[in-house]
């Protein structure tokens, strides 16, 4: 099966602390190799600054000092000498944002999962350090608010109240050592953008195909499941979480292939799981039970849209070229492979439960044991041929059924553009056809590419 990559982004509050967690091999079991970009000591002038501006800003909540990646790995990179690894992923980061960096490269404890920690600054450092003098004296209140006149620190005494505070005349009361915080780093654009981009280069280093990795398209037909992490307290609500996300993936592939748009799909999808969710968030927030149920209407209300669409299959074009020919036959058995789903799904399954409804008696418990039996065994056939359907098209190279629809959908147009047309010479249609697979498979040719590339 096709996987997605892994990369998380979360926000620090206590950079020193973190940073030694990461790096300390007495507090990491698995720890291959650690890089850092800049001094230590810079860590901690920042946190101070940050420190210092939040304070002066008055917002509420936590500070963010920094922020961190972390990037999951493909197992056969344990391979790949750690040092120059971890220096590559890092080094490209600092190269293309501009700011310092400081990682580790770990293992869990069971060794299942190999990752990286990249921890950045959101800011650059001035080539100069800024410095403020207070050009008169400036009076702050207990909550480091400036204000005006030093009437408004003092008590009804006349005396500086407890807590504030006043800068003379000639002193310094302000220096900068950074420049302010880059805002793309808290864009909802930044998290795709680096998520591509480390796909990207982890695809650039695989040498086994079948460890590519692709981007989730949160914009598409099917759902992401959650990253079970260790320790969760939440572990078997997650299970019950990702089971029904993945049933929706199932019935998506089901619609796909019966001939249902992706647009109609992805409109089901946003109107009875995305605003609904939205919806119900606004009023109680987080409630799984409420978003569980919300799922089983929306795989219900899809569900019925595939039984009530009467899946119509063309005759297969008589067209000499293998490609479209491996196309053409891949269709073919996705569309049968349905049909067998929807037999059992709509036909023999409810006929067995009704039979076992309608078996009634003390001395008909051998019946009813057997019927008991067969409608199990229907629904494990049920759930291995919506397995199959993704099965089949990642064994012919395409991550999942939307992608090879896509492409079928674009050379089966090029194919009847040329038999209405009546083209004479076939070499025109096989280029055009050849340059559509090399768009839509071009990880294929990164194989070759790539493969004596010393590394």
């Amino acid at each position: 099966m096709v996987r997605n990559s892994f990369i998380q982004l979360s926000k620090l509050s206590n950079v020193k602390s973190r940073i030694d967690y990461i790096t300390n091999p007495e507090r990491q079991e698995n720890l291959y190799a650690t890089y850092e970009t800049v001094k230590r000591s810079f860590w901690k002038v920042l946190a101070m600054e940050n420190q210092q501006d939040f304070e002066k800003s008055g917002s509420s909540g936590k500070c963010i000092e920094v922020r961190e990646l972390i990037i999951a790995l493909p197992e056969s990179f344990i391979k790949y000498q750690p040092e120059k690894l971890l220096k590559i992923f890092t080094e490209k980061f600092k190269q293309k944002y501009g700011v310092e960096c400081v990682s580790a490269l770990h293992h869990n404890k069971k060794k299942t999962n190999y990752h990286i920690h990249l921890i950045f600054s959101e800011r650059e450092l001035l080539e100069k350090e800024e410095v403020k003098t207070a050009s008169r004296n400036l009076f702050y209140n207990e909550n480091r608010k400036r204000v005006r006149t030093k009437k408004e620190i003092q008590d009804e005494f006349g005396k500086i109240r407890k807590g504030c505070t006043i800068v003379p005349k000639g002193e310094i009361y302000e220096r900068h050592s950074f420049g302010n915080k880059k805002l793309w780093f808290k864009d909802t654009g930044f998290l795709p953008e680096i998520k591509k981009y480390y796909t990207n280069m982890i695809n650039y280093y695989v040498k086994n195909s079948n460890e590519k990795l692709t981007v989730f398209d949160r914009d598409g037909v099917y759902i992401a499941t959650k990253k079970i992490g260790k320790n969760n307290p939440k572990v078997e609500q997650i299970k019950k979480d990702n089971a029904i996300r993945q049933e929706w993936n199932k019935i998506a592939d089901i619609a796909l292939v019966a001939g249902i748009s992706d647009k109609k799909i992805k409109a089901i999808r946003k109107n009875e799981i995305t605003t609904k969710i939205q919806q119900s968030m606004k009023m109680e927030g987080w409630n799984p039970e409420l978003f569980y149920q919300i799922m089983i209407n929306a795989n219900a209300i899809l569900n019925d849209v595939v039984k009530k669409h009467k899946m119509q299959l063309k005759p297969t074009l008589n067209v000499d070229i293998e490609e479209f020919k491996k196309m053409e036959t891949l269709n073919l058995k996705l569309h049968k492979q349905v049909e067998e789903i929807q037999r059992l799904e709509n036909v023999e399954l409810p006929n067995l439960e009704k039979e076992l409804k309608n078996l009634k008696g003390f001395f008909m418990w051998k019946q009813k044991r057997i019927l008991q039996q067969e409608i199990e065994n229907c629904k494990k056939n049920i759930n291995v041929g919506k397995k199959n359907l993704q099965k089949m098209v990642y064994q012919q190279g395409y991550k999942d059924i939307e992608t090879f629809l896509k492409v079928y959908s674009e050379n089966k147009k090029a194919v009847e553009q040329w038999k209405k047309e009546e083209y004479t010479e076939k070499e025109s249609v096989v280029k055009r056809l050849k340059k559509l697979e090399k768009e839509t498979n071009l990880y294929k040719q990164n194989i070759e590419r790539h493969k004596n590339i010393a590394r």
